[in-house]
């Protein structure tokens, strides 16, 4: 891989205390344009179960949380997602759910061979929380191509300040480095705005994506759900996290980088303001609609119209709007 650009904290802050987004985005999009052109990847996501073991203070699927209306998608209706996704044009599907042990190893590597197999020119990205070596082993055998697992916070005491006790730092960077040895294409990534956040901490982030070099990075602002010991907390902002979109394209040229699905819940236009500061992917759903609304992770998370999958021609009119194609292949790391 090539050479990783560095920052100094002291240039981090001082970009941010100058606010000079509009020179970041300027920079951050000639090096996209440099990679992968005006080209942007779609993936479709199946957001295919809402159970989930673990207790994250921001989640609103969280395992306490008795408000939460929980589902999972039976193995016909994962496929029939993935038909319905390879008929408007898809050649990526993401597999994202809780960490669930309702789907052990077993049935993973079942659901991901059946993918490959009835559409072998096709990537299979999961998206399933920590597990064992072994099983993200099982899963690659299986098939699957990409792996994301965002590691939240880089900053151990931010890191506790986010998570119950039984999650820990140390092993989210384990899985993540198990991962890329392992030769899946790895995604990390963080939320802008968090609770505890500090450009300190955020600079962690930075640092900890130049030393893990990942091929995916997914950021978008943090947004409270209601039924979490952070609802009442203030969400991150669009301005923040499209400056630090182009701050990583710049520090990893050549990252796939999502313009997600939360940047555009806090703003209309907050993905086409994300593929503006250097972002190249975006994520529309191609879960059922009946359950759209139940992968509530954060609150009034657009699911429906323009982020429905459906919707796939107006969102190739958006990205044309801003000088971008939507491009139909797997859109694998360059």
């Amino acid at each position: 891989m090539e050479a990783k650009q560095n920052i100094t904290l002291e240039q981090f802050q001082y970009l941010l205390a100058r606010n000079e987004a509009d020179y970041l985005k300027e920079r951050a999009l000639a090096v996209r344009q440099e990679h992968y052109g005006n080209d942007v990847f779609v993936r479709g996501l199946i957001e295919f179960t809402n159970y989930c073991r673990n207790n994250c203070y921001y989640c609103g699927i969280r395992r306490d949380n008795p408000n939460a209306d929980r589902y999972r998608l039976s193995d016909e209706e994962i496929m029939e997602c993935c038909h319905e996704g390879y008929r408007l044009g898809f050649r990526t599907f993401v597999l994202q759910g809780g960490e669930d042990g309702y789907f052990t190893d077993e049935k993973i590597c079942r659901i991901v061979s059946s993918i490959k197999s009835s559409f072998p020119d096709c990537a299979v990205t999961l998206s399933i929380g920590e597990k064992t070596r072994e099983s993200y082993k099982a899963f690659f055998d299986a098939g699957a191509d990409r792996y994301l697992l965002r590691h939240e916070t880089a900053n151990e005491a931010h890191y506790q300040w986010l998570h119950p006790k039984e999650l820990s730092l140390g092993i989210r960077k384990e899985c993540l480095k198990h991962l890329k040895d392992i030769g899946y294409q790895v995604g990390a990534g963080f939320m802008v705005g968090s609770p505890g956040q500090t450009n300190e901490t955020l600079y962690d982030d930075l640092q900890f994506l130049r030393e893990l070099n990942p091929h995916m990075v997914g950021i978008g602002p943090f947004i409270p759900q209601h039924d979490t010991p952070f609802a009442a907390e203030k969400a991150g902002t669009v301005d923040m996290t499209v400056t630090l979109l182009s701050i990583i394209r710049l520090l990893l040229p050549r990252v796939l980088l999502p313009a997600t699905t939360a940047l555009g819940t806090v703003d209309p236009v907050g993905r086409e303001k994300g593929l503006m500061a250097g972002a190249n992917v975006v994520m529309p759903n191609l879960s059922p609609k009946r359950v759209r609304e139940k992968y509530a992770l954060y609150d009034k998370k657009i699911c429906t119209g323009e982020e429905a999958a459906e919707c796939i021609e107006c969102l190739k009119n958006r990205v044309n709007k801003i000088g971008c194609n939507i491009v139909c292949d797997r859109g694998d790391y360059r």
